[in-house]
Parts: C-alpha cells; sequence; structure tokens
C-alpha cells in the first residue's frame, strides 16, 4: 500500500520520455537527426527524398514539381563547365551539395536566415556525416564551396525565370548572371526519373573516386 502521508516534495514522478530525435529510412536506418553517424546514411534514401522534395515550395510551372534531385545535377554539371578541370571528388561534392535536405527539406532562403545560426549548425553536423559516408571531405574547401554556391544561383536564376516566374531583372538582382557560355532550357522531371538520375549521377562518379 503505497504510503498517502508522505509529504508530496519528497514523492517521485516518473519523466516524460525524451522526444524521438531519429526518423526511420525506407532502407531501414534510423537516422539520429540530432547527432547524425555516417553508417546510416544510405544513397538511396538521399536520392528518394531529394526526389520528392521541391524547390521553391512546389511554386513552379509544369506538370511535376522541379525536385533538388534534378536541382543537385544541374549544379553539378554547372560546376563542371565553371571549371572543367574539377575531379571526380569535387564533382561529386557538387552533387551533394543539397543532400541534407533529404531529411530537413528545402527551405527557401529567407525562412533560412529567420531561424538563424541552429539551423546552420543541423545543416552542416548532417552534411559531415554525409561526406564521411562517401569517403570525402567532412568540411568543403572555401574556394569549392565559393564554386559550387555560384553554380547554384546559376541553376536558381534559370529555375526563378523559366519556373517560377521572376523578371530577368529580378533574377539578376537575386542571383546574378550564370556563367558565359551556359544555356539550359529545364524540363521537371517525375520524381522517379530524377532519383534513378541521380543515382547513377552518383554511381558513375563514385566509380571515378575509387
Amino acid at each position: 500500500m503505497a504510503d498517502s502521508s508522505r509529504p508530496a516534495s519528497r514523492r517521485k514522478v516518473a519523466k516524460p520520455p525524451a522526444p524521438r530525435a531519429w526518423q526511420r529510412m525506407l532502407s531501414g536506418r534510423r537516422l539520429d537527426l540530432l547527432d547524425p553517424h555516417a553508417i546510416d546514411i544510405e544513397i538511396d534514401d538521399i536520392a528518394l527524398g531529394l526526389s520528392r522534395v521541391a524547390r521553391w515550395n512546389g511554386q513552379t510551372l509544369g506538370e511535376h514539381g522541379f525536385s533538388v534531385a534534378q536541382h543537385s545535377l544541374i549544379v553539378e554539371e554547372i560546376s563542371a563547365h565553371i571549371d572543367p578541370a574539377l575531379s571526380p571528388a569535387q564533382r561529386l561534392i557538387a552533387l551533394l551539395h543539397d543532400a541534407p535536405e533529404y531529411v530537413i527539406g528545402d527551405m527557401i532562403s529567407p525562412f533560412k536566415a529567420a531561424l538563424g545560426l541552429d539551423y546552420k549548425r543541423f545543416e552542416s553536423h548532417l552534411e559531415h556525416a554525409i561526406h564521411i559516408r562517401f569517403g570525402l571531405p567532412p568540411t568543403i574547401p572555401a574556394a569549392l564551396k565559393k564554386l559550387i554556391k555560384q553554380a547554384d544561383h546559376a541553376c536558381a536564376y534559370f529555375e526563378a525565370t523559366q519556373l517560377v516566374g521572376f523578371s530577368e531583372a529580378e533574377a539578376l538582382q537575386f542571383f546574378g548572371e550564370p556563367p558565359e557560355g551556359y544555356h539550359l532550357n529545364i524540363d521537371p522531371l517525375p520524381g522517379q526519373e530524377a532519383r534513378e538520375r541521380f543515382v547513377a549521377r552518383f554511381e558513375a562518379l563514385m566509380k571515378q573516386v575509387k
């Protein structure tokens, strides 16, 4: 029988269970979102997630949303256009530049700015784990990071003018001019096709890296 005379201040109170901080992937992996480990990362999970995450919150023209997977393929291509001497490993880093979004989604830049440093830290930890998983440097060298950002902005310029309704002047203001000699006509792919192309390109680059 419980001792009801025991002072309330001395009774043990059960602690609520800690909130779940992991996500189960279709591969069966459980990814700890607060402390991601490389062993829990699979390219098929990344490709599936990115093929189902829409750029611009889905506010784009066309029958299909413009996926982060397709965007990533284009950014890798533009990166190599800017610097044809990029190694396969560097091109793989470009392909995976938005890989954390398979977990956290594609947040538009104004919202990222509003969230501040905690978001950036979370994104960085996940990016490090992804790079380690595939034998890449955890931290991207500054020069390569700058080049990939330039390619990312160039892709955003084409997306903004062709899919989102930006005027050319607006796109130039926010994203700058695309690299000289590079032209792109965007046709948003169905998710499954974007996923397959992403995996195929990843595997081709991995063979060259190895």
